[in-house]
């Protein structure tokens, strides 16, 4: 039977956790490439085009979050940090490493499944097959980006980003000229309650989003106390 499933990558050396994570998944039809070790799943990551991955942060050597930088230097699809802490510096460390989403243990295993749900329905929406409504093209001094292939161009030169950061910006860039509060952008990006619960999370992708785009930084403003924007 062909049957084109996601494939999810799960690294943890918790082999209970590593087997409960890939139980679930298997459950909802995903195809899961399990791995206690951050070596095997960098030799995985580097041979298989997967569609997420979910990586503990306190692995033996190489740390989650040294994963998680490798993928970004190439791939863009979404990243879910495990985490034992409840520190807010873990969180900060994986959102400015690029990724999208962390857990925190002990975790349940349907809030899991449901996160990996939004992130994959998220991303899948960057690929072409997107409602035709939308406009693919948005553009604005230089910065293009197309919406359909989820390419996106400053000065004709690529910029990688993330799918979170990809939303934001495409969220400011669709309106362009009106302030867009971080409680706006919770919910078109996540729609999920448990998003609700922190703004800090997009302070953290819109300065990552400034790093990228350089000189170009200034293309975001800071209303204070409401949200942000770019000017007309």
């Amino acid at each position: 039977m062909v049957h084109m499933s996601e494939k999810i990558l799960v690294v943890d050396d918790e082999t209970e956790i590593a087997d409960l994570v890939e139980l679930y998944l298997c459950n909802e039809n995903y195809e899961v490439y399990k791995f206690y070790t951050a070596e095997d799943a960098v030799s995985c990551i580097d041979s298989t085009e997967l569609d997420l991955a979910i990586l503990d942060v306190m692995l033996p050597g190489m740390s989650g979050f040294a994963i998680c930088q490798k993928i970004r230097e190439r791939h863009t699809y979404p990243v879910i940090m495990l985490t034992a802490k409840i520190e807010e510096t873990d969180k900060i460390t994986g959102l400015t490493l690029g990724a999208d989403d962390y857990i925190t243990k002990p975790f349940r295993p349907l809030e899991m499944v449901a996160r990996v749900k939004a992130q994959l329905r998220r991303y899948k929406r960057y690929n072409p097959g997107m409602s035709a409504s939308q406009p693919n093209v948005l553009e604005h001094a230089g910065l293009i980006m197309n919406t359909k292939t989820h390419e996106c161009l400053l000065d004709e030169k690529s910029l990688t980003l993330t799918p979170t950061e990809f939303s934001i910006l495409r969220i400011l860039l669709e309106n362009k000229g009106q302030v867009v509060t971080a409680e706006e952008m919770f919910h078109q990006i996540w729609q999920d309650e448990y998003y609700t619960k922190s703004n800090n999370t997009i302070t953290v992708h819109i300065r990552h989003l400034r790093e990228k785009l350089g000189e170009s930084a200034g293309y975001i403003k800071t209303i204070w106390g409401v949200g942000y924007k770019i000017e007309t």
